[in-house]
């Protein structure tokens, strides 16, 4: 009897390889669809946004106190009932590339020269994120600030670019602090 073997070849046929390839295209896309990269990174800009108002609103606020301790109302009167951008401070001129409205600089709100609400309060105004470097020559912040009338002074600073508005787990309107 002759006994001939045939021998066998170990690999991977094509048909194997490519139901490998289609099950991690697939899981891949769960991944990406799970993950969503674009609304992380649209949460993680509004908390920035959150904690940035936060920043201005306590700096202005106790600006507000200690001048109202103090007798006088040099910042509560300078913030108008017309929405006003701020813009950063340290900036020459006047401030209108690339902003809303008429611009308040908190710099010039001040009770004396050291008492400035940038650099006293707050280091520094900070910038939207969604702001930051798109407009060439912008002093702008990106943020709101507004008096609700001359009787009732309560401030609120807003950003009114808070995105994934009306998404489920999103806010609801621009974020606002109001004092």
């Amino acid at each position: 009897m002759n006994n001939v073997s045939v021998p066998q070849r170990k690999g991977f046929t094509l048909l194997e390889i490519l139901l490998v390839i289609a099950a991690i295209g697939i899981l891949a896309a769960i991944v990406l669809v799970a993950i969503n990269p674009n609304r992380q990174l649209a949460q993680a800009r509004n908390a920035q946004r959150r904690s940035d108002i936060l920043a201005i609103s306590n700096a202005v606020y106790q600006k507000i106190l200690d001048e109202a301790n103090a007798g006088t109302s040099t910042t509560i009167n300078a913030i108008t009932t017309t929405v006003a951008e701020i813009y950063k401070s340290g900036s020459s001129g006047t401030p209108t590339t690339g902003c809303t409205g008429a611009p308040l600089d908190m710099a010039t709100v001040a009770l004396d020269a050291a008492a400035d609400v940038v650099p006293t309060y707050l280091g520094a105004i900070p910038q939207d994120p969604s702001e930051a470097g798109l407009v060439s020559g912008s002093v702008c912040s990106g943020y709101t600030i507004v008096k609700d009338s001359a009787t009732n002074p309560r401030v609120t600073v807003a950003a009114p670019n808070t995105e994934l508005i009306g998404v489920s787990g999103g806010p609801t309107a621009a974020l606002s602090i109001i004092r």
